[in-house]
């Protein structure tokens, strides 16, 4: 198979698909990598260390033009949009729900869209893991960072002082980006309350943390009560493969302190929060009502180096199985290659996709059988 890397074209994306080792281990499969020039700069990869690894490193429009399988960080672009041709795939972080344009144009040229973040394997999301981990991690951070009184914070330090207290932080959903936001922000010594619908979650946060936290069920009355006296608020809701459902209004920005921070991490699936907008790390907030929003949809491209490592380290033996096996034997044979298929042949085949866009869902099973 002829697998195409192509250079991120999103602001402030430094990050890569694949790195010089995981180009060696594909082309020792028998695959041919084509690599963009200057694709893995930002990471801190040169062309020199791919040519090393035996991939090609060729121009934007022959990556495109060439190769069966393009493999990406981010969601294609507009000006990506005309370099896509029928039949060809396509393996990334897509986020279609609240993007109905890429969707649409996938479905035209009948692209094999393959998603990142909606492949399940034993009823987890492996390849999502990785860079959730590490914008949750980043989440406390940069809260705090924006209380800072000169970003219009509040001016409370995190940690606190001797004989002051420490900031209190909300985090909603306790998935792997608000497990790793409670874990930064107990470090730091924050006051933390931690939310989810399910109790297992909430369950195993209490016994690894021993009472140096608070847990409470995701419920609008909850939300409503505790927001009033936090400084930083994570969103870390997911929907696989669907749009984040809203859980603070506009109308509740009013009860919130003014210069606290909100960092909606859920903003590349539609946020969590009403007045969430997606946001660039060269301007990465902005004020409603005096709450400072950061919405940064790529937060991990911030650290491209760490994040690259650690996103091939999850996806190449999945790039491995659809380049080995084929597009159409990967998916018949490969249950976790099916479950990340978001649109083949023309029709969405993902069910929570085509409920949140709405448009008409097909069976993949249907298609190929």
């Amino acid at each position: 198979m002829i697998i195409g890397v192509p250079k991120e074209i999103k602001k402030e994306e430094y990050r890569v698909a694949v790195t010089p080792f995981g180009a060696e281990e594909l082309k020792k499969d028998g695959h041919t990598i084509l690599v963009e020039t200057g694709a893995g700069e930002g990471s801190g990869f040169s062309d020199e260390e791919y040519l090393q690894a035996d991939a090609d490193v060729v121009d934007r429009k022959t990556v495109f033009k060439k190769a069966d399988l393009i493999i990406k960080v981010k969601e294609p672009l507009p000006p990506e949009y005309e370099l896509f041709r029928e039949g060809q795939a396509i393996f990334t972080y897509l986020h279609l729900a609240p993007n109905r344009e890429l969707t649409e144009l996938l479905l035209k040229k009948k692209v094999t869209s393959l998603a990142y973040e909606t492949l399940q394997k034993d009823g987890a999301l492996p390849l999502l893991v990785p860079m959730s981990e590490i914008a949750g991690r980043m989440a406390p951070i940069m809260g705090a960072y924006f209380l800072q009184r000169i970003h219009n914070g509040e001016g409370v330090l995190v940690t606190g002082a001797t004989g002051v207290k420490p900031a209190k932080a909300l985090i909603l959903g306790a998935g792997v980006v608000g497990s790793n936001a409670v874990r930064v922000c107990v470090g730091l010594g924050v006051d933390t309350i931690v939310m989810n619908k399910g109790v297992d979650r909430l369950q195993k946060l209490d016994e690894e943390f021993m009472g140096r936290i608070k847990t409470l069920s995701l419920t609008s009355h909850n939300i409503a009560e505790e927001i009033k006296d936090a400084d930083i608020i994570v969103g870390a809701i997911l929907v696989p493969g669907g749009k984040t459902p809203v859980f603070i209004t506009r109308e509740m920005l009013k009860t919130i302190k003014k210069g606290a921070v909100i960092i909606d991490v859920s903003v590349d699936q539609g946020g969590c929060v009403e007045t969430s907008r997606p946001t660039t790390h060269d301007n990465p907030v902005y004020e409603i009502d005096g709450i400072i929003h950061y919405c940064v949809a790529n937060m991990p491209g911030a650290y491209p180096r760490t994040s690259t490592l650690a996103l091939t380290n999850a996806t190449l033996p999945y790039i491995k199985i659809v380049a080995n096996k084929g597009i159409e034997n990967s998916i018949r044979e490969d249950s976790t290659i099916k479950s990340s298929l978001n649109t083949y042949k023309g029709h969405i085949v993902h069910r929570t996709l085509a409920d949140s866009i709405g448009i008409e869902y097909k069976s993949v099973d249907e298609i190929i059988n």
